[in-house]
């Protein structure tokens, strides 16, 4: 048998073809990593203040979560391939006009920028559960959602120096660069022509898959924890950059950097170790939402412990290796066939819905008190998702407990 295909016509998650999905994921979201440092900064310079920076940065987020329902729906109807050719045309389009444009038009841009990743990720995704085995599926999320933070890991640096330096020329060759290579890449990728879930989806049949959610405490659950986590890795994306610049305490580059290493190491060498099988890990949820926790109460504490606060990026680091690949395989599995994408779409819009508001509610906090304070908010809703984790517990896991007593 082929080393790179396993059976039923299924690939593995690491042959060639898997490759060039993970890069496309990659040059995808570097676009998104660059800006997320050089739009405030420049928009704080033109003189925006942090409500309005935050209601710009969330429009990406906010537009993702209206749109991943949808997105799923036309996924059913024309298929992820062709779906994923025409957002590629609309990021790259995004792109350009981020170069020749000013800082009134950042908020419409972002939006823009949402609607293509909205219909990527759920591309990306359909691509992923149809083109591999169950027992392949976590290890296929995990190198994914790598991939899409991998540029974390140096765009962070390259964008401060860019910004630093004032260097227009190549913040211009960056855009273009990261607007063609995912055209070239795209157009060759393995993705498949049509999904299980192979029908359209009207907005009537949207909105009752939205009422769905209070009938399944696994999507009830999951999606509330990825609404509060979330919602501290907006704030956090939008206002690490901006606090650590006015205080001169540590560099937002170097901290973006040793979190992005913590995800890829995380990410990669324990991509084996996410269940997937659909079970439910109630310790493991606990412990990430501790890690994210105690990163952010680090950041309040940032000018009282120096240094230390890079501390923050480790702790930080493991919540975002593992909440978001850990809730999408378990849902991918627990999740009727015949509604999954819509139904994950849902739980996907939980996290646009909290970064979006990360940026737009914790901005209107900084704006009325401090950063400090506004960290110390991220903490408190780490810990109200831990709770909730620990409460629905016996729930969660009877799931488990249904397989374990399943005949072989």
């Amino acid at each position: 048998m082929n080393s790179t295909v396993t059976t039923k016509g299924k690939l593995n998650p690491v042959s060639f073809s898997f490759i060039r999905f993970y890069m496309l994921a990659f040059l995808f979201f570097a676009a998104n990593s660059a800006l997320t440092i050089i739009l405030p900064l420049r928009s704080e310079a033109a003189g925006l203040n942090q409500a309005e920076i935050g209601l710009m940065m969330g429009a990406y987020m906010f537009t993702c979560m209206l749109l991943r329902p949808f997105a799923a729906g036309l996924l059913g109807k024309y298929g992820p391939l062709r779906v994923m050719k025409w957002l590629l045309i609309l990021h790259a389009l995004t792109l350009v006009l981020f170069i020749v444009t000013g800082v009134e038009m950042y908020l419409w841009l972002r939006a823009l920028q949402g609607v293509a990743t909205a219909f990527f990720s759920m591309t990306m995704q359909a691509g992923i559960v149809e083109k591999l085995e169950d027992k392949d599926r976590a290890q296929g999320l995990s190198m994914y959602t790598l991939f899409t933070m991998v540029p974390s890991l140096v765009i962070p640096i390259l964008a401060i120096q860019i910004w630093e330096n004032a260097n227009n020329i190549w913040f211009t060759v960056l855009m273009i660069g990261l607007a063609v290579f995912p055209l070239i890449i795209g157009h060759k990728v393995d993705l498949p022509q049509t999904t299980v879930q192979n029908k359209s989806y009207t907005l009537w049949d949207m909105m009752r898959s939205f009422g769905r959610i209070w009938h399944s405490t696994p999507l009830l659950i999951s999606s509330s924890v990825m609404l509060f986590a979330s919602c501290v890795f907006g704030a956090t994306a939008t206002f690490l950059p901006l606090y650590m610049v006015s205080t001169g305490e540590a560099s937002a580059g170097v901290f973006l950097t040793i979190q992005g290493l913590i995800v890829i190491l995380c990410r990669f060498i324990l991509r084996k170790k996410i269940p997937s099988d659909g079970s439910w890990n109630t310790w493991l949820m606990a412990g990430l939402l501790l890690c994210a926790a105690l990163g952010t109460q680090l950041l309040a504490l940032m000018e009282a412990i120096g240094p230390l606060v890079y501390l923050s990026a480790v702790l930080s680091g493991f919540a975002v290796a593992f909440l978001y690949p850990t809730l999408t395989t378990y849902l991918s599995f627990v999740l009727p066939s015949e509604s999954r994408y819509v139904l994950m779409g849902i739980f996907m819009s939980s996290y646009d819905l909290g970064f979006s508001l990360g940026g737009f509610v914790m901005g209107l906090v900084v704006q009325s008190s401090s950063y400090s304070t506004m960290f110390t908010i991220c903490t408190l809703l780490s810990i109200i998702a831990l709770i909730l984790v620990l409460v629905f517990k016996e729930q969660m896991e009877a799931g488990n407990r249904a397989q374990s007593a399943a005949p072989n």
